[in-house]
């Protein structure tokens, strides 16, 4: 009878039982796809409600979309900026690129992402720009009302227009039809097929959603009093070319590596997958050049990693059975307690 989960294992029974113990790691997988935290800078619905009548106040129904008139009204009810980037149907970065293109006025993406970050974070405060910062917005806007003015031309055959949605499509008469009448139920769905519910908001959110099974791991780990380094995005640590998300018990003496991995989807499941295994040859490298290694384990959660077996089995293989997930992480210090830390 092979032991309960595949970290109580010899590498020699996890070759042996490999597929019963994916199946044991399928079991122990758990996915909460169905809720998301809503993190700071969520807009709740009345807030953004409001700010949609105040721009519908402002241009009199949608009748006067003026740049001046726009960036006056932004001043006081700065979330009238979301609901004109709602409108359009852009991230940020897409809106500072066709900004930059139409007016001619350098706007970056990372002074549109923060801008749009700052109202949702602060939604009621007033607006306070000047210079450079009053022009950018100016920009914003301008090529805002340019675009809904024009709506959807003539497109070639076999391509979508991005504002080709029910409020845009032909121009500022479709926002004017449907500030009077609502949205017709139909087209809102098939709009909705094309885009995700709540996509930009789940993207917004992927960090704290990844930030459950992270703050699972130090709990337990520090509980254990177990010594750690916590990396932190996009750190740079020596000798790895993308830093783990946690060193045991320390980057000058790598003993244990371990990657906290989240994902509903497969075929990003496999990519973060490929990301162990190559942490797994980076040990092996390092044992061949220097005759010193370090574990890898893999903390994982979400229904994307139990939905390919194949996959399954080469993070088994790739981590020697060392593969834990919310429901398994208990055991996690009994089994570092028979590592070499």
């Amino acid at each position: 009878m092979p032991p309960p989960y595949p970290f109580n294992a010899s590498f020699k029974d996890l070759q042996a039982n490999l597929d019963h113990y994916v199946d044991v790691v399928f079991a122990s997988l758990e996915s909460d796809f169905l809720t998301m935290p809503k993190g700071p800078g969520f807009i709740e619905y009345p807030v953004f409600e409001a700010a949609y009548e105040a721009l519908k106040q402002t241009t009199k129904g949608f009748q006067n979309f003026d740049t001046v008139v726009i960036c006056e009204a932004l001043f006081d009810s700065p979330m009238i900026f979301i609901v004109l980037r709602t409108i359009l149907g852009f991230t940020p970065p897409e809106w500072a690129y066709m900004a930059s293109n139409h007016t001619g006025t350098g706007v970056s993406q990372a002074q549109v992402r923060t801008l749009d970050r700052n109202i949702r974070l602060a939604p009621s405060a007033p607006m306070k720009l000047k210079g450079g910062a009053l022009s950018r917005l100016n920009a914003l806007v301008e090529t805002a009302c340019s675009l809904l003015k024009e709506g959807v031309p003539k497109e070639e055959s076999g391509r979508l227009h991005r504002l080709d949605k029910a409020d845009t499509k032909p121009g500022l008469v479709g926002l004017q039809h449907l500030g009077d009448l609502g949205v017709p139920y139909a087209m809102l769905l098939y709009e909705r097929f094309l885009g995700r519910p709540f996509a930009g908001h789940r993207d917004s959110v992927s960090e704290l959603i990844g930030d459950s099974l992270e703050i699972a791991i130090e709990e337990v780990l520090s509980k254990a009093k177990i010594s750690f380094r916590k990396t932190k995005r996009a750190e740079r640590i020596p000798g790895f070319d993308q830093a783990p998300d946690f060193i045991l018990p320390s980057e000058f003496n790598p003993q244990v590596v371990i990657e906290a991995k989240i994902t509903e989807d497969d075929g990003t499941a496999r990519d973060k997958v490929t990301r162990i295994q190559h942490l797994a040859e980076l040990a092996q490298q390092s044992e061949r050049k220097t005759g010193k290694s370090f574990k890898v384990i893999a903390c994982i959660g979400g229904r994307g990693f139990g939905e390919r077996r194949e996959n399954m089995r080469k993070l088994l293989l790739a981590t020697k059975g060392l593969v834990f997930t919310l429901k398994t992480i208990q055991y996690l210090p009994k089994v570092l307690g028979k590592l070499p830390i």
